[in-house]
């Protein structure tokens, strides 16, 4: 059995970890609070723009000469783009793991090559070890991400379509459903499709219905990948405040194990110099 000092030392320790998680709980709270906003905010956007889009690829007639824009081009697909979002930190319990794993997952099931776009130092380690292609990098985003920071993202897997280096493009990246529950989801990204069952809405479109779908198709992919980068990051933070709390958690019950043995260890310490005395006064009195 370990001595009472070596007990009371690894008390004081497990304490200084159980602080140092409580405050790195506090300040993922407070970023998760304001990630949530920002993606509840983003979210009737994201999908009013793509209503938008399938009301003006409704209203261009269909011709016999090819897609209206390069984007919404369906192809044979010989190579398949990912844009995998994760972490650029750990310490977020299974967040980064899970995305990863259902990135795995798709890449195996995919009969054709996947090249991949990741976005966090997390997937890019991960990749790197996997042994497949790494397209382009992105790490280092910061918490609060803006439109101009994801903007260069969806320019690289727009260009690599519109070039025929990629004929389908999807976006992995961990949806927030609330604070204990984030689901990694992997969503097409390219070609387009937009919904078919959208309400027919009467729009006059200015200058005409082809220029405002050139400038919507590209504002609709930078919107999805930036909305997508923001559900990530809510998702990271959620993910972060709940295993620190539960790191919290788990180091207090430690403590209280150890005080605990630390106590029986005193009382079997007193006991022993107890009998020892007793028997050291029968020794002098016989």
């Amino acid at each position: 059995m370990p001595s009472l000092r070596d007990i009371r030392r690894r008390i004081r320790s497990i304490k200084s970890t159980a602080r140092i998680t409580k405050a790195m709980e506090m300040v993922s709270a407070s970023k998760m609070r304001r990630a949530q906003q920002r993606v509840l905010a983003g979210r009737p956007y994201a999908e009013t723009i793509r209503e938008v889009l399938a009301d003006v690829v409704a209203t261009i007639p269909v011709t016999e000469e090819g897609p209206i824009n390069p984007l919404l081009a369906v192809r044979p697909v010989q190579r398949i783009g990912l844009i995998l979002v994760t972490s650029d930190r750990g310490l977020a319990g299974g967040f980064n793991a899970n995305m990863t794993r259902r990135a795995a997952q798709f890449i195996f099931e995919s009969s054709v090559p996947v090249s991949v776009v990741t976005v966090g130092r997390k997937g890019r380690d991960f990749i790197i070890r996997l042994g497949r292609e790494l397209r382009a990098d992105y790490s280092n985003l910061g918490d609060y991400p803006s439109l101009l920071d994801t903007t260069p993202i969806s320019r690289v897997v727009m260009d690599d379509f519109r070039a025929g280096y990629l004929d389908e493009v999807y976006l992995g990246y961990s949806k927030f459903v609330n604070t204990v529950v984030q689901r990694p989801v992997i969503e097409k990204l390219l070609p387009i499709d937009p919904p078919p069952d959208v309400d027919k809405t009467e729009f006059l479109y200015e200058p005409s219905p082809e220029a405002v779908l050139d400038e919507l198709v590209t504002r609709y992919v930078e919107m999805q990948v930036y909305h997508a980068i923001l559900e990530s990051s809510a998702s990271e933070h959620s993910a972060r405040m709940v295993a620190m709390r539960n790191a919290t958690e788990n180091a207090n019950e430690v403590v209280n194990d150890l005080t605990l043995t630390a106590n029986k260890v005193r009382q079997e310490v007193i006991t022993k110099e107890l009998l020892e005395i007793v028997g050291g006064v029968a020794a002098l009195s016989g």
